[in-house]
């Protein structure tokens, strides 16, 4: 997929080579780089869509927190160009037309078709950047974000029509325009397919329904979620769905929750902490409400590659580690370890559905629990894990938990002689 998008770029600095003359002084040099970095940014912004297109090959072969990091890194990449390109071109333009930097800005906010448009939708972004920057999404509810996160597909459509009107590489080639306005269409109609069409056929032929709701510990409950045939969507054990709850306060935005069970015919579970203004709503959900899902996605699931399997998981990350020792326990016996981390026995769940599964299958639960500080140690360590695991360099591991917590886990198995290619990891942020 990486390589995929490199030989995208390359393509785009070819156009610009192909219908870019000669530079000839410093405003041909400022501008042509302005130029390049136009182009990459606005290719760049097809690439960072179709990402979060929630196209299944990408969701289930690289796994939806790994293409979000993959979009979060390359959002900042692409803020950068962007920016890069207003300062390049307006300095360019300037040196060209020896003028001083704001009489040209005013010239192209005034002259240029569809640079104004452009530039607002500039403004946008560096919005957007603002709100995801980690110093504030520390303060931020997971619903301000994704709101402030919409604005992008309005910026991206502002500035879509300065490129054939002002872009050198387009105003004189009309296999370009028609090149680059087919990879806008191609990428919009895979958003509108996943992303609103695909849930409402599934909505409508599963019919999802709210059954019950199950305090489980202290903030966090389970959901069941009745349908027809739902066999047929192929979840496995690790995966989640992106769910839409049809209440007047919920139906505006989808989240991702992981199934805590093994999908039935009729009926899935999901277990929620309240984390947010939507996790919190979760315990307030009636028996009856209708449910739009999307998925199975996540490319975090168990491979039965014949080795022992040691399952890590910290807090509410239980939940997809739950369903996958109940698979993972029924078809490899005696073979499964189960690590949950927590910081208090009330953060602690499903224990007696974890210690059936163990009992009767044979597989063993090691519960961790208390601060670093109140151990006195880090329970997580590579000789911590060694000690309740023996034989612990032998096994494939699965990783789940908090963002911290789960960097820390991965680089302890590797201390453990675990090669990295057999330690997988999910780790639930925004």
């Amino acid at each position: 997929m990486l390589s995929l998008i490199g030989i995208g770029a390359a393509a785009v600095l070819a156009l610009w080579w192909k219908d870019t003359p000669p530079i000839q002084n410093m405003g041909d040099l400022l501008t042509g780089a302005g130029d390049i970095l136009g182009l990459l940014a606005s290719y760049g912004f097809l690439v960072l869509v179709a990402l979060m297109s929630r196209l299944p090959p990408l969701e289930h072969r690289i796994g939806a927190d790994r293409l979000t990091r993959w979009h979060a890194m390359g959002g900042r990449y692409v803020i950068t160009l962007v920016s890069g390109h207003v300062v390049f071109i307006v300095w360019g333009y300037a040196v060209t037309a020896h003028e001083s930097v704001t009489g040209e800005t005013v010239t192209l906010l005034t002259s240029y078709p569809d640079v104004l448009m452009a530039t607002v939708g500039w403004f946008l972004l560096l919005g957007v950047a603002a709100f995801s920057a980690r110093a504030a999404r520390r303060r931020l509810s997971y619903e301000t974000w994704y709101y402030a996160h919409l604005y992008t597909y309005l910026a991206i459509a502002l500035a879509f029509s300065h490129q054939f009107a002002d872009g050198p590489s387009f105003t004189a080639s009309l296999t370009a325009r028609c090149v680059w306005s087919a990879m806008y269409v191609t990428v919009a109609a895979l958003i509108v397919w996943y992303r609103v069409l695909t849930p409402l056929f599934m909505a409508a032929r599963h019919r999802f329904t709210v059954v019950k709701v199950q305090p489980e510990a202290p903030g966090i409950v389970s959901v069941y979620i009745s349908g027809r045939d739902l066999h047929l969507l192929g979840a496995e054990p690790g995966q989640f769905f992106r769910w839409r709850f049809l209440t007047r306060q919920l139906a505006w935005q989808s989240h991702p929750y992981s199934l805590s069970a093994m999908a039935r015919p009729d009926l899935m579970r999901i277990t929620v902490k309240a984390r947010g203004d939507h996790s919190n709503s979760m315990a307030g959900l009636r028996p009856g409400t209708r449910v739009i899902a999307e998925g199975p996605y996540g490319a975090f699931t168990p491979s039965m590659s014949g080795r022992r399997v040691l399952l890590v998981a910290g807090g509410v990350g239980i939940t997809p580690i739950r369903a996958m020792f109940a698979a993972l326990s029924t078809r490899m016996p005696d073979a499964i370890t189960l690590v949950y981390r927590a910081s208090h026995p009330r953060d602690v769940v499903f224990h007696r559905e974890l210690d059936a599964i163990a009992a009767d299958r044979g597989a063993a639960v090691h519960y961790v629990i208390g601060s670093r500080k109140r151990l006195g140690y880090d329970p997580l360590a590579a000789r911590e894990l060694q000690r309740m695991v023996p034989g612990l360099h032998r096994y494939e591991a699965y990783v789940c938990g908090p963002a911290g917590m789960t960097e820390t886990a991965v680089a302890s198995l590797c201390d453990a002689g675990i090669p990295r290619r057999r330690i997988h990891h999910e780790s639930f942020d925004f």
